[in-house]
């Protein structure tokens, strides 16, 4: 019997993005998906490439420059 068919392993998706909330310190975004993604302190960090997609075009969110 074969066993398990072999995946691709996990692509990186870089360093973890932080975008700073013009508007709120606290609130939940929900994405198109529906995930939900937090903002605390006035911030939020996208762990992935759709949620920086999604964070990126809103229009009270700024990436913040280190």
């Amino acid at each position: 019997m074969p066993g398990p068919a072999p995946t691709e392993p996990p692509s990186s998706i870089g360093p973890a993005r932080v975008f700073r909330d013009t508007r709120f310190t606290s609130r939940t975004l929900i994405m198109p998906d529906g995930q939900p993604v937090l903002v605390v302190a006035g911030q939020v960090t996208a762990c992935g490439d759709e949620q920086y997609a999604f964070l990126k075009a809103h229009p009270d969110l700024q990436p913040l420059t280190e």
